[in-house]
C-alpha cells in the first residue's frame, strides 16, 4: 500500500551514535571530570554530579564560556542536528551549539519537567545514554509499564488520535532529539549503587517559523 503522511506537530527523533564518538564522550568524562565545571547552578535537575562539558552563551556568574570538545565531535552534532532540521523540513535556518554537559544520576535523584532554552529561545535538545544501570529497582506498581530511570517526553497536541507523551525504552548508543519546548523529565530510579549517565546538547536555532508553519508530506 503507498502512502504519504503528514503529522502536524513536533517531532523525537532518535539516532544510533556512532561508536567511536561514544568512547570519546565517555572517556573525555571519565579523564576530564575533575576539571570539568559544575553545572548545578544552571540546571534543574536535582542531581549531584552534573558538569559542563561545552558553553558558548553569554558569561555569567554561573559559568563562562569554555570548550573540552573536539572539533570532530561538535561536527559531528551539528550534522545530526541538520539532519533533524532538514527531515523535518525547516527552511533556511542556522544554528550555533549553545552548550553541553553530563548528567550522572545516582539512586533516588531525578530531573522535573522542564523545557530547554539558549542564546535564543527557538532551538533543539538532546538526550544521548552514555550509561544505564543494570536494574533500576522496585516498581511499587503497575510493574508492567516500568517508569523507573526512564526519560518521559511529554508532546503538545492534546486532539483525537494524537499522542501525548513517549517513554522510550532506552538503550546505551541512543540519542534522542527533540525541540527546546518539548516538556520532559526524568524518573528516579532505586534499590542500586549503579549510576545512569547521559549527556545533553543545546543548539539555538535562528529560522523563519512562518516560511516552514505549512506541512508537507514527509516524503515528497
Amino acid at each position: 500500500m503507498k502512502f504519504d503522511f503528514v503529522y502536524l506537530g513536533q517531532t523525537v527523533l532518535k539516532y544510533e551514535v556512532p561508536l567511536e564518538v561514544f568512547v570519546s564522550l565517555n572517556e573525555l568524562y571519565e579523564q576530564q571530570k575533575k576539571q570539568l565545571p559544575k553545572a548545578n547552578k544552571q540546571l534543574v535537575g536535582k542531581i549531584e554530579d552534573e558538569v559542563s562539558l561545552f558553553y558558548d552563551g553569554a558569561d555569567s556568574s554561573k559559568m563562562h564560556r569554555h570548550s573540552f570538545v573536539s572539533q570532530d565531535l561538535l561536527k559531528w552534532f551539528y550534522s545530526v542536528f541538520h539532519h533533524y532540521l532538514n527531515w523535518n523540513k525547516v527552511g533556511q535556518f542556522n544554528t550555533k551549539i549553545n552548550s553541553i554537559w553530563v548528567n550522572e544520576m545516582k539512586s533516588h535523584e531525578y530531573n522535573p519537567i522542564h523545557i530547554h532554552q539558549g542564546t535564543v529561545y527557538t532551538g533543539l535538545s538532546s538526550v544521548m545514554v552514555l550509561k544505564l544501570p543494570k536494574d533500576t529497582g522496585i516498581e511499587y506498581s503497575a510493574a508492567e509499564k516500568p517508569m523507573n530511570g526512564r526519560l518521559q517526553i511529554i508532546g503538545a497536541a492534546n486532539g483525537q488520535f494524537s499522542k501525548t507523551d513517549y517513554s522510550p525504552d532506552m538503550k546505551i548508543g541512543d540519542f534522542y532529539v527533540f525541540p527546546y519546548d518539548m516538556r520532559h523529565c526524568v524518573y528516579p530510579f532505586n534499590s542500586t549503587k549503579d549510576k545512569r549517565r547521559t549527556l545533553v546538547c543545546n543548539v539555538d536555532v535562528d529560522y523563519n517559523p512562518v516560511s516552514s508553519r505549512t506541512a508537507q508530506g514527509q516524503l515528497e
